[in-house]
């Protein structure tokens, strides 16, 4: 059976790794926090002291970590897995990271003789524990041929995008659409409250119809029962906003959609919400309504 090495167990992370225990997968865990580990443990995964520790002689690594600057410490790092003696033979990054680190990462990984996949995803927290999401893969087409076996535990849809760097581009693209569809979204339910109109009944309605999305159907709820627990990070979908953005400038696009979705989300970050859920969208809306004296959308 494979050997896995995993790096980050958070939110989206304890959920994929916690499903190919389920599958029967050894794994060798390390997080920056063991608390956050211990269920995995429990259920029978090793700990790790550092990410070179956990790709030793692991067949695959997978990381899943915060930011970019995360992803280059825990691959490139002087602890990472590239440090390893016996590196693993194929390391996939599930984080939304830029394309231009996976690069770097590829290319140095190919220096050792090893395979390197960036394969960001997209489905949530639901996603993750139902294993539906969606992987956007980068890098060479053999390697993620390999390891499909382990990737259909975890989604549904697992598409090789082309070379490195391609799996980022593509979930700025899932994240430039979804930016602006969750203003839509909080707008739409806040207009539904303001007409009187049962907001349940509504997403009932619609998501079903042409405006039908994962976000009015899966979010919007969650904002009617002002649920603002995370599926995924404000803080985190910033950090995203901020690469796509980015890459915009260097690629000379003007995209006044995402600027203004990430301007919005500045503002939830602002109001102490940068750890809740990107439905949080809602709070930043219903100030700039005057609903928050009292009048909140789903109330």
């Amino acid at each position: 059976m494979t050997r896995i090495g995993w790096i980050g167990t958070g939110v989206m992370g304890a959920s994929m790794a916690g499903r190919l225990i389920n599958a029967g997968y050894a794994l060798t865990v390390f997080n920056r926090t063991r608390v956050r580990a211990q269920p995995l443990l429990d259920r029978g995964a090793q700990w790790a002291d550092s990410p070179a520790a956990a790709a030793e002689r692991a067949d695959v690594v997978a990381t899943i970590v915060g930011y970019p600057r995360d992803v280059e410490e825990v691959i490139l790092g002087e602890a990472g897995v590239l440090a390893a003696s016996q590196p693993p033979r194929i390391i996939i990054d599930f984080t939304t990271s830029s394309p231009d680190l996976a690069r770097r990462i590829a290319r140095e990984a190919a220096a050792r003789g090893i395979a390197a996949l960036d394969a960001p995803v997209s489905g949530g927290d639901i996603g993750a524990r139902n294993g539906t999401l969606s992987i956007m893969v980068g890098g060479d087409a053999a390697a993620l041929d390999s390891i499909r076996p382990i990737l259909a535990h975890l989604g549904q849809k697992i598409t090789h995008q082309g070379p490195p760097g391609s799996g980022q581009h593509t979930k700025m693209v899932n994240q430039i659409l979804i930016a602006t569809m969750m203003i839509g979204v909080c707008e739409g339910l806040l207009y539904a409250h303001r007409a009187g109109l049962d907001p349940l009944k509504v997403i009932e309605a619609v998501g079903s119809g042409a405006a039908g999305s994962w976000s009015i159907n899966n979010l919007g709820p969650r904002i009617v029962r002002r649920d603002f627990a995370p599926g995924f990070y404000v803080e985190h979908f910033l950090k995203d906003m901020g690469i796509a953005l980015a890459e915009a400038r260097r690629m000379n696009l003007a995209l006044p959609g995402l600027a203004l979705a990430e301007q919005l989300y500045r503002a939830v970050e602002a109001h102490g919400h940068g750890r809740s859920g990107t439905q949080a969208l809602m709070i930043a809306l219903e100030r700039l309504s005057g609903a928050a004296q009292g009048e909140q959308a789903g109330r």
